[in-house]
């Protein structure tokens, strides 16, 4: 090698490179305050257009919240418009039995069945059921309301009779069957009853 390649000085790395670069606030300084001031004005407009949309999304929300407690509003205060449709033709037919003046028994006994038979199927359409326990059916205090106990020849809480049917909305009882239930058998009565 001759003495002047010797005597440079070795390649710089990438990293001695990059910091001797200038940082970007010293570009941006070096700019002059023209480009200062169109950078603020940039960020400005930025400022402005992110304000406007969350503005926008903002009453948006409150639009989407306010109509969804309308329909709320609206589903309560009509939440029985579809079973009071239901009943409206019960009623035609028990104003219409009423203003029969025939006096036919048969007949009024004929409009009765009709009228009972709209009903049953308002009730069907409404998801309301019947609640009659068959005699010997465990007694289920979610459904039935034992209004007494009698000594039965059947097994002890279970349905004897029932009184007064009850129903049901789904799976919700509206008005618990009325029911007298068997007994439990006391040690006594087993006794006679094996002698």
């Amino acid at each position: 090698m001759s003495p002047a390649e010797q005597e440079s000085p070795p390649p710089s790395p990438p990293e001695a490179a990059a910091t001797s670069s200038p940082s970007s606030s010293e570009q941006v300084q070096d700019q002059g305050p023209d480009a200062l001031e169109l950078a603020l004005k940039a960020a400005q407009d930025e400022l402005e257009t992110l304000k406007d949309q969350f503005l926008r999304a903002k009453a948006e929300a409150e639009n989407t919240r306010r109509r969804a407690e309308e329909e709320a509003v609206k589903a309560r205060k009509f939440a029985v418009e579809s079973m009071a449709q239901e009943l409206l033709p019960v009623k035609d037919s028990l104003e219409a039995a009423l203003a029969d003046t025939s006096g036919k028994i048969e007949t009024l006994k004929q409009g009765v069945e009709l009228t009972l038979s709209q009903l049953r199927s308002a009730f069907e359409r409404n998801r309301i059921q019947e609640l009659a326990p068959a005699a010997g059916e465990r007694f289920d205090p979610t459904r039935h309301q034992a209004i007494s106990t009698v000594p039965a020849q059947q097994p002890p809480n279970t349905v004897v009779n029932v009184l007064q049917k009850g129903y049901a909305l789904a799976e919700r009882t509206l008005r618990p069957a009325l029911v007298t239930v068997a007994a439990a058998s006391s040690p006594g009565e087993a006794d006679k009853a094996g002698a």
